[in-house]
Parts: C-alpha cells; structure tokens; sequence
C-alpha cells in the first residue's frame, strides 16, 4: 500500500500542472484584463481600483500634445486606452507582472505555487491565502452540516426503501424524491425565501449572513441557535440535490447485496432479518456510500453552490472565485484553482484508502494506477 500511495502523490504532480497549464493557456486568450480592467475605471464611473496606483502614476496620464500620436501607438493593443500616458501604461503591466513573456509568467507561477506562495489579490490587497480564510467559515459551515444532514436521513431512508422495495412507502418516497432532485436548487431556494423569509407568507427565518447583528451580545446558547437558524434555509436548498442522489444509491447498493446467494444462505440457517441486514449486508452495501464520503464533502466543501451564496447573501469560496474571475484577479483565480485541485487530487487518494479500510479485501497495491 506505501507503494500505492507514492505512485498516485508523484501522479498528482503532472495532474496539477496540467491542471495550471490548460488554465493558463485559456486565460491568455481570454478577452480583458487587469490592465484593462484599470484602464476602464480610471476612464468611466467604477475608480475602485484607482487606490493601488501611486499620486504620481495616477497623474500624469492623459494626452501628450506633440506625443500623443506615439502614446497611442503604444497603448492601442489596450481597448479605451488610446490617449494614456505609455509610461503609466508600462506600469500598469510590470505591477501585474504583464512585462514578462508568457512562459516566464507561467514558470514562476509555478514555482511560486510549489512553495505555496500565492501572492496578493491584483484590486483587494490581501494575500490570497488571507482571502480564502476569510471565506472559509462560511464554505465550512455549509459543506460540513450538508454533507451530515445529507447522510444523516439518506442512509436510513435508503435502507427503509431497500427492505420495502416495491411497497407504497417506496413507491411514494421515490416520487418525492425524484421530483426534489429535479427542482434546482436555486429555485427551491427562491421558493423558500418566498414563503418563510418574508417574502410573501412567513418570516421566520433571515435572509443575509451566519449570525444576526447583535450576535456578539448573545450567550452561548443563544450564540449557537442564531447560526443554526441562519443556515436553516441554505441548507435545505443545498442538500436536495445531494439528498436525492445519495438516498438511491444507498437503496441501489442494499438492493443489490440483498439479492445475493450468501444472504439467501444466512437466511437459510435461520438469520433473522435484523441479522441478515445489519450484520452481513450493511458492511459490504455500505461500502460505496462510506468510502465516497472524503468526495461528497470536498464537493459540498468547494462547489458551495454559488448561486446559494448569491441568494442568501454568504460570502464564501465560491462566492469568490466567481468574481474574482469576473474581475480578472488573476492570483485568487489561479490560487483557488490549485488549492481545490490540489485537495480534490487529495481526497480522491482518501477515498481509495477507505475502501480498502472498509473492505480489507480490496488491494489496490497489486493494482495499476
């Protein structure tokens, strides 16, 4: 098994770089920019990214007379930069490291990236490590009590529906089932929104953050019940999806077992049910619905479901990632993307380890990666 595990960590090397290259790649052909972005603020209404560029930079753009021509042959591959200043221009480019040719810029990343240096945001001045633990209370709060939630009611239910496959329960579970899992999970939260946060019937629960504003005051109690309270909604539009999905893989993974010749045999030698069930069928039917729990936690972890966030107003990882690539922030983009990958690759590892912890049987060392 040591031997497993070393092959797939140095497999994990080339799988990030290509990971970053691709990305690279795509950026660079991707229309816009930090300098443009720049350029366009400092000529239109938004001046949010004016405060990083020094009193002597920032004044000493605009036409150069006699110059002019030349300036706008040097700032014409900027859209709306015609005009500018080529020096604030050229500034502009090495303060986003723009100076340097492409494969340079892609091989310090690198190297950067193997140290785990990140560097800072390009608009928001704060180091990228910072800024995703900034937003990772929020991320932990829904991944960790979704995936809980999650397994908490789609285990038992699975198994319920297993053992009374065909029956009125199973038949009427599955529809409801069926039908959650193809409401999306945005429109369930609009849903909810419209009848208990007071949007048209109830208001019962809030609509913005984790806690309340005088969650400082609170006692402990009262501390905990306030977060709870605000994570009652996104969860529920969260989890249904997930809910859905796990409930019939779990019916699916017992159904399967149950039909086997060795429960047949336990039966025969006069198993009760109980016995048959969870002392023989639960550890082999389990075994896919445990060993993927390390993925559906990094799933719920990091795919936080941005629209979620959007709706409910948590400002958390994905909630990030979003704008940042909407505001070309390059090192939060590039940052984030590693580190999930670099966690994804990761848990895909753990999970592997887990069904061999779950099921000695499974050796993954006479195995090719």
């Amino acid at each position: 098994m040591t031997a497993y595990i070393f092959r797939r960590m140095l497999l994990m090397i080339p799988t990030l770089l290509g990971i970053l290259f691709v990305s690279f790649v795509v950026v660079q052909f991707a229309p816009g920019g930090p300098v443009e972005r720049v350029i366009a603020q400092l000529t239109g209404a938004d001046t949010g990214a004016t405060s990083r560029i020094s009193g002597s930079q920032s004044g000493d753009f605009g036409p150069r007379g006699p110059a002019g021509a030349a300036a706008d042959a040097v700032s014409s591959k900027y859209r709306g930069a015609q005009g500018l200043d080529p020096d604030f221009i050229k500034s502009l480019e090495k303060q986003f490291g723009f100076d340097k040719p492409a494969h340079e810029r892609f091989l310090l990343m690198v190297w950067n990236f193997a140290r785990f240096d990140f560097g800072k945001s390009y608009f928001r001045d704060v180091s990228v490590l910072q800024l995703v633990k900034e937003k990772l209370p929020v991320s932990m709060s829904l991944g960790i009590w979704m995936t809980l939630l999650t397994y908490l009611i789609s285990i038992p239910l699975g198994i319920r529906k297993a053992v009374a496959d065909g029956s009125r329960f199973d038949v009427w579970t599955s529809a409801i089932i069926i039908v959650g899992f193809a409401i999306p999970g945005f429109l369930f939260a609009i849903l909810l929104i419209i009848l208990f946060a007071g949007g048209s019937f109830f208001d019962l629960f809030p609509l913005r953050g984790l806690f309340s504003d005088n969650w400082s005051e609170l006692s402990w109690p009262a501390r905990i019940a306030d977060y709870f309270w605000h994570l009652v909604l996104p969860l529920l539009s969260m989890s249904l999806g997930a809910f859905a999905t796990m409930t019939l893989l779990t019916k699916n993974s017992f159904l399967d077992e149950i039909r086997k010749q060795y429960v047949m045999t336990a039966r025969a030698k006069g198993c009760s049910e109980r016995q048959v069930l969870y002392g023989h069928v639960f550890r082999n039917a389990m075994l896919i619905v445990i060993a993927g729990f390390p993925g559906a936690f990094i799933h719920a972890f990091f795919s936080g479901a941005l629209l979620i966030e959007t709706i409910f107003s948590l400002d958390g990882l994905g909630l990030l990632g979003f704008e940042s690539v909407l505001n070309r922030d390059y090192p939060v983009v590039f940052g984030t993307l590693y580190i999930f990958s670099l966690l994804g690759l990761v848990v895909n590892l753990i999970s592997d380890l887990t069904y061999t912890w779950i099921d000695p049987r499974i050796d993954f060392e006479t195995r090719e990666v």
